[in-house]
């Protein structure tokens, strides 16, 4: 640190590119600044904080093919970057953590929601802001029980992470009590993915899709590279509800919530951005903040320092969530609630109260310490 309290912090937004298919619906076109957009929101509130206790901070936005990953690092630690926030898959975070290891640079995913990254593919230099596809599935499944929907029927994609999604909600099934009566799958079969005359064939393509089901209360749809899950709300053969990446959607922020001051977080970033706020969006924003939190609470611009609070027992963030968010020393996870939404209001916040835990309900959601099978 340049002196007492003192501290200089330089952050790197790492986005690594990668093939997405259109979304289905074009009010889902993801912006261009996605996720960067949330890190200078977050650097202006860290700036806010540090100019009164002598701390500076700047943060680099950087789009990087996969095959760059390491040079582009290389170059970033020359330049005095010691936290790298990812907006990656789970390969190229892994990639990004390990490429890093040897340094003292703080890694934080703010987009990868695979479970093995908090499990069996964990690494001590690498924090996940973003919620894992356990914390997820286990936050539905929760209000879905509670709601006495305990008979699903889930449909999953083709894709591997669609196939991994489903295995979630069908582990959050047992984990909390419903039953899943029959599972299908989707297969993704190509083609144009919005023409004038897509609507008709998808009326007749679904209803026949999903027939001949098991009495069942709710349809759990795990389709995250987005090739059908929009199209199964009013178009089942049954009338069921519809949740999961569809109809009733779990997420880590959505722009229609409004609780615990998170309106006045909304209204800034729309000023700032010109457009709603992200979970990718939030997560940078969770990121960069949780780093500036330390940096205010330790006076220090060490990295090592940084993440051994971070992972201990003081660190706390607002940030906006209803309850302070901390980490699990575990596996280097956020403790978050998650919204659920239906893309017009919050429909409510998980974990739901009836859910206990011995430590905190937040750790009712994904993989707790016991099932864990990280070890740093």
């Amino acid at each position: 640190a340049a002196g007492a309290g003192a501290a200089e912090i330089k952050a790197a937004v790492l986005r690594v590119e990668r093939e997405r298919p259109l979304p289905l619906s074009r009010l889902d076109l993801p912006a261009g600044d996605e996720g960067f957009a949330g890190a200078r929101v977050a650097t202006a509130d860290n700036a806010t904080t540090g100019r009164f206790l002598g701390q500076t901070y700047e943060t680099v936005e950087v789009t990087v093919a996969e095959a760059d990953i390491g040079a582009r690092l290389d170059a970033l630690v020359a330049e005095g970057v010691s936290v790298v926030v990812t907006l990656a898959d789970a390969d190229a975070t892994l990639a990004a953590a390990d490429h890093l290891a040897g340094t003292d640079v703080l890694v934080i995913n703010a987009d990868a929601a695979d479970d093995r990254l908090r499990g069996a593919d964990c690494r001590a230099n690498l924090f996940h802001v973003s919620p894992s596809r356990a914390m997820l599935a286990d936050g539905l499944a929760q209000y879905l029980v509670w709601k006495r929907w305990t008979d699903w029927v889930i449909v999953h994609g083709s894709h591997p992470r669609d196939v991994a999604k489903g295995e979630a909600f069908a582990r959050a099934a047992q984990k909390f009590g419903a039953r899943v009566v029959e599972t299908r799958v989707f297969e993704d079969a190509g083609g144009a993915r919005r023409t004038d005359s897509g609507h008709v064939l998808v009326q007749r393509q679904i209803p026949v899709f999903m027939q001949n089901l098991p009495e069942h209360h709710v349809v759990v749809v795990a389709d995250e590279s987005e090739v059908f899950g929009a199209y199964i709300p009013y178009r089942a053969w049954d009338a069921r509800p519809v949740a999961g990446d569809a109809g009733l959607i779990a997420s880590n922020w959505d722009a229609s919530f409004e609780g615990f001051g998170a309106t006045q977080m909304q209204r800034r970033f729309e000023k700032a951005a010109g457009r709603a706020m992200t979970d990718l969006d939030y997560n940078v924003w969770a990121a960069l903040r949780a780093v500036g939190e330390a940096v205010t609470r330790t006076a220090s611009d060490d990295p090592a320092v940084l993440r051994d609070f971070m992972r201990g027992d003081t660190f706390e963030l607002a940030a906006f969530k209803g309850q302070p968010l901390t980490f699990r020393a575990w596996n280097n996870q956020l403790r978050q609630a998650v919204i659920l939404a239906d893309g017009k209001l919050v429909v409510t916040l998980s974990p739901q109260e009836e859910f206990l835990h011995q430590r905190t309900r937040l750790d009712t959601l994904g993989y707790d310490e016991p099932e864990s099978a990280c070890r740093f």
